[in-house]
């Protein structure tokens, strides 16, 4: 004969509500950029990693991938660099450190500078498997309560520079297809 553990009858049988870790992943591009590419790939590792662990403490991990394509998108999301994890709301850096990416400049057609990430003393341009999954078991066994962000957010630099930049390629490209078209 199987006993329940609790006190209160069938309580063995009720499913418990599950706390949710929500996983931002932010990037300006997927297709051309390999920072961002190898960041996609070492988060979707580290998620799978962590998954049955996190599930069977009560948590489910919902990761919300967001291609920022525009200035207003960064705006919304508060995008400081590219790419940017953070779960639940916390930036998985520790502090904002950039370097030049080819990649996002042949993109848009000037010199953008992509985040670097740093764990355990080394630098790396893609989060390391470990540097993320010690970001989400952080956040799951001891959440930063009640953290405020006192400064207002403005777009930086760099990424005002990426949109224009990609915003006059775009019209330039534009205008070539039409005088293609209309040119005999």
């Amino acid at each position: 004969m199987s006993r329940c553990c609790c006190f209160s009858k069938n309580c063995c049988d009720q499913p418990q509500p599950k706390k949710t870790i929500s996983i931002d992943f932010l990037y300006l591009d997927t297709t051309v950029c390999g920072r961002c590419q190898d960041t996609e790939k070492a988060l979707d590792e580290a998620v799978s990693s962590v998954d049955a662990v996190l599930s069977a403490a009560g948590y489910e991990v919902k990761v919300n991938k967001v291609n920022i394509t525009t200035r207003e998108l960064a705006i919304q999301y508060q995008f400081i660099s590219s790419p940017t994890i953070r779960v639940n709301g916390n930036d998985i850096a520790v502090e904002l450190k950039e370097s030049l990416c080819e990649d996002c400049g042949t993109l848009c057609g000037d010199n953008v500078d992509c985040r670097v990430w740093v764990y355990n003393g080394i630098e790396y341009t893609a989060p390391p498997k470990g540097l993320i999954v010690d970001a989400i078991l952080r956040e799951a066994y001891s959440p930063k309560q009640g953290e405020t962000k006192n400064e207002a957010y403005q777009l930086p630099a760099n990424l005002k520079a990426y949109f224009s930049a990609n915003e006059m390629k775009n019209r330039h490209c534009t205008k070539r297809v039409f005088q293609q078209h209309i040119e005999p």
